[in-house]
């Protein structure tokens, strides 16, 4: 097989696929859309629970020294004072005098429009903050924010979390969830939107000890991408310099990859050193420090942060999943079914005509890491004669109870084994006319399952079905 990963068009590739197949569609779009707003369709929602619920067992279920907690939404304006993000959770505006568009200084070049070419305004400061009200009048007394990061809830919380839990240091509050950010230029499909979802770890410690867990987290990072199917030679860790970080940080690395647009952020690590908890203690006056359980010393601890975009990681799971192949040399039993159904062309002419057209030789297919696969396992009968669909849903009604199953008994068998290259699915059982019994007693109750990247096909008894899915799905 030949493989094609043309990065000029990826991104216009997944864009297409994600739509057409139900991944992710524009937000409101009956009504024209709402920019840079998207709606994650059903497999794009199995495929972003996959990621979240595999972190949340990782992260917290696997560890002794993590726990859980999921904050509001909309919190006490004082957090916000207390977090800095009032009055320095801005970026620079600029905006074209000809076209009124508006634009990050930080993200242009030179000093004309982008789009226009005309005179641009001075640089402002533009808060990311969105706002909102309390109640039904719209007065200032009344304005509240929606979180533009799902931090500060587990440092509000952090009392309330040792007090309960009777955690000891180094121990960590995990929060999986939605924030919102007024974003200037949102774009790039799923990569920069207002409304987006984080998974977020404090990590607190001793300040003495901060550089090695520092490094652990850093570790734990790279294990996720390993396993998420992302190419070390994609990903950046860029130590981020003074006077470039964030107010809170003391040290940051951007965990950044290479995208069909650029080399851009995907997660982040920080040292916040204790200017959280420091500044919640100050401007609440509850008192948040810790209590040594040895020496009996109260301190506030200093925090690690590791921070995962769940829509980024989304996004590049797609474009590392991602394949063209040419199936012209495929394997025997792929070529003989094509063949058999008049598909496999055969003189160098049909070839150059099938080429042209895009059937037979070429076929998509995201080869996901199998925990990630929106569906595991598709169950197809031959055709859809009725004792061979009886059969099929009583196969699939087994399966659906371990596994994520989707039954298709539309078009040609072909075809199907396309439909579920296409999104991912790692295996395809096929019920014949064999299962049947109709081809002698040797095939009875057994059913062809083809894998997703090989196509190679296993002839397994139905008995054994369940178990052998099970160990190759594990």
């Amino acid at each position: 097989m030949t493989h094609d990963k043309d990065t000029a068009n990826l991104m216009e590739k997944v864009v297409s696929l994600c739509k057409r197949r139900g991944f992710i569609f524009p937000g409101s779009e009956i009504y024209g859309g709402l920019a840079n707003s998207w709606d994650y369709g059903p497999l794009g929602v199995e495929l972003k629970n996959n990621i979240k619920q595999e972190w949340w067992k990782r992260f917290v279920h696997q560890r002794t020294d993590v726990v859980g907690i999921d904050s509001a939404l909309v919190m006490n304006p004082k957090v916000w004072e207390a977090s800095g993000h009032l009055s320095n959770f801005s970026d620079p505006l600029v905006e074209c005098k000809k076209c009124h568009n508006r634009f990050r200084a930080d993200q242009i070049e030179g000093k004309d429009c982008p789009d226009c070419g005309g005179e641009l305004t001075k640089p402002q400061q533009f808060n990311l903050m969105f706002k909102t009200f309390i109640g039904p009048a719209e007065e200032e007394a009344n304005v509240a924010f929606f979180r533009p990061e799902t931090a500060q809830g587990m440092f509000v919380d952090f009392k309330n979390v040792l007090e309960t839990t009777r955690r000891r240091l180094p121990f960590g509050i995990a929060q999986v969830g939605k924030s919102f950010r007024n974003e200037i230029t949102p774009g790039n499909f799923i990569f920069r939107t207002r409304e987006f979802e984080q998974m977020e770890i404090e990590y607190f410690i001793e300040a003495k000890d901060w550089e090695k867990y520092f490094d652990h987290w850093l570790g734990e990072m790279k294990q996720w991408l390993t396993d998420l199917g992302v190419a070390k030679e994609k990903l950046h860790f860029d130590d981020i310099p003074d006077g470039e970080r964030a107010h809170y940080s003391k040290r940051t690395v951007d965990i950044e990859y290479d995208f069909p647009f650029g080399k851009k952020e995907l997660y982040g690590l920080a040292y916040r050193t204790d200017f959280d908890l420091k500044n919640h203690m100050d401007k609440s006056g509850e008192d948040l420090r810790y209590t040594d359980p040895v020496s009996g010393e109260k301190f506030l601890p200093h925090v690690i942060e590791p921070t995962w975009g769940v829509d980024r990681s989304v996004l590049v799971a797609l474009l590392e999943a991602y394949h063209e192949e040419n199936i012209e040399s495929g394997t025997p039993q792929e070529k003989a079914l094509l063949k058999k159904q008049g598909k496999l062309p055969t003189t160098p002419a049909a070839k150059a005509l099938a080429s042209a057209k895009g059937e037979a030789e070429t076929r998509v297919v995201l080869k996901f890491p199998k925990w990630l696969a929106p569906v595991k396992v598709a169950i197809l009968p031959l055709s859809k004669k009725e004792n061979l669909s009886a059969k099929a849903k009583e196969i699939y009604a087994m399966l659906a109870k371990d596994f994520v199953c989707e039954y298709d008994e539309t078009q040609s068998i072909g075809k199907r084994y396309r439909r579920q290259d296409e999104i991912g699915t790692p295996y395809c059982v096929t019920v014949d006319f064999a299962t049947l019994g109709e081809e002698g007693d040797e095939q009875k109750d057994t059913v062809t399952v083809r894998d997703r990247d090989t196509m190679t096909q296993e002839r397994i008894a139905l008995a054994d079905l369940s178990e052998y899915l099970r160990k190759k799905l594990s």
